[in-house]
């Protein structure tokens, strides 16, 4: 049997824990730039809010209503989030951090020794009382279906927090009332798949032959198929290494300097670098794009996107960023308003087997290696971005992403530390 802990409303509840006061009023978390809604409580949502709507666009409702906005505060919820995750890994034995408000916890054995329900019922109600933050359970013999049975949890308040979906007939009558496009693992384009052949319900899915299911749909779909009749075989333990890793942002402000683009490029080469690292990978091919306002018709319009291929995979931040500002030269152009810029790395391999160049113009790769390392360590220990390339630039800097309503770091800036 698997476990699903999902956080309920995650952001908004982080921010909750450090204002009180706003337990039981509606509160609103918003995108990067203040632009639309990412996370909400069910009081925001009473009011007629909905998750990806722009700001602007129900600024009315949010002052009528009263409702409490917040900007996105990723370092606070960040560190949330490994406090939930302690709560849980002191718990159960094998816990897979799945995502920043979702673990997964492997309870093969423990059906033994426990109830399974009123074991994750406890383990729910510690990591509300430690941390305030509350939870919501789906048990079932595979990730999939214990998926699900979170989500009737958090809808549902007679489960108390837990839905277990141990048996074939619970597993069919939650098979009838889930929502086909809501099903981990079935995509846009499988859901209209799935209809035009006439499956509505994940019932009606989870019934068809497996012959059936391989003959219309590839593997992904066969082992969804398999997990909602309960069979586990979708291994999310072993983190999948992202085939591309992407950081752009949209400009607090536009700019039209190549200093400030050149700044955010780096900064964004940079944060690329770092996720490299922390896979244990190396890219070999890196893109560039820079682009316009396209929402601005009053504004000259233009987009650029530049690549290259690096000599050999590497997760090195100096000689990504090297290479990233002399694509930034090729496709800047003078006298445009940029809104947006951004880096791609791509053809990503382990760096434990990487082959190596005769022509390498990097002679000390062990050493920068180790530099790297070393930086990362600063950063983990004292703040990310304490240690930096001096062309990343300031902080306040008129591209740096607009967070109006951003609480403080409480939980990991001395500066920030709540006062009582």
């Amino acid at each position: 049997m698997y476990a699903l802990v999902d956080c309920n409303s995650f952001f908004c509840a982080v921010e909750r824990v450090f204002h009180p006061g706003l337990r039981g009023k509606p509160v609103c978390v918003l995108s990067n730039n203040d632009g639309c809604i990412v996370a909400l409580t069910p009081e925001a949502k009473a009011l007629g809010l909905r998750r990806g709507v722009p700001l602007y666009q129900v600024e009315d409702i949010v002052r009528h209503g009263q409702v409490r906005v917040f900007s996105s505060n990723m370092y606070l919820y960040a560190a949330m989030s490994k406090r939930v995750v302690s709560i849980l890994r002191q718990s159960v034995q094998a816990v897979e951090n799945y995502s920043i408000d979702e673990c997964f916890c492997d309870l093969r054995g423990y059906e033994r020794h426990y109830d399974l329900t009123e074991l994750m019922r406890t383990i729910a109600e510690r990591v509300q009382r430690w941390t305030d933050i509350p939870v919501s359970v789906g048990v079932a013999p595979s990730k999939t279906l214990a998926k699900i049975g979170s989500k009737f949890a958090k809808q549902y308040a007679g489960y108390r927090g837990v839905c277990t979906i141990d048996t074939d007939e619970k597993r069919r009558r939650a098979l009838a009332l889930f929502d086909l496009g809501d099903v981990w693992g079935v995509g846009r384009s499988t859901l209209e798949r799935l209809h035009q052949l006439g499956i509505h319900t994940p019932l009606a899915f989870a019934d068809q032959t497996e012959r059936w299911v391989r003959a219309h749909f590839s593997k992904p779909v066969v082992q969804t198929w398999r997990e909602l009749n309960g069979v586990p075989c979708i291994d999310t333990a072993e983190v999948v290494r992202n085939q591309t890793i992407c950081t752009s942002r949209s400009f607090g402000q536009m700019v039209g300097d190549l200093p400030s683009l050149r700044a955010s490029v780096a900064t964004f080469a940079a944060s690329c670098a770092s996720k490299l690292r922390g896979q244990r990978a190396g890219a070999r091919q890196l893109t560039v794009f820079i682009c316009s306002n396209r929402f601005r018709e009053d504004l000259p319009q233009y987009s650029a996107a530049e690549s290259t291929l690096l000599v050999v995979p590497t997760a090195d931040t100096i000689e990504i960023t090297t290479a990233a500002l002399q694509l930034l030269d090729r496709i800047y152009r003078p006298g445009i308003l940029y809104k947006k810029s951004g880096v791609i790395l791509s053809d990503i391999a382990d760096m434990r087997q990487v082959q190596q160049d005769l022509f390498d113009p990097i002679r000390n790769r062990p050493q920068r290696a180790r530099l790297m390392q070393a930086i990362d360590q600063i950063n983990q220990r004292y703040g990310l971005k304490t240690a930096r390339l001096a062309v990343e630039g300031e902080a306040q800097e008129a591209w740096r992403t607009k967070s109006v309503h951003r609480s403080p770091n409480y939980l990991t800036n001395l500066a920030d530390i709540l006062v009582v």
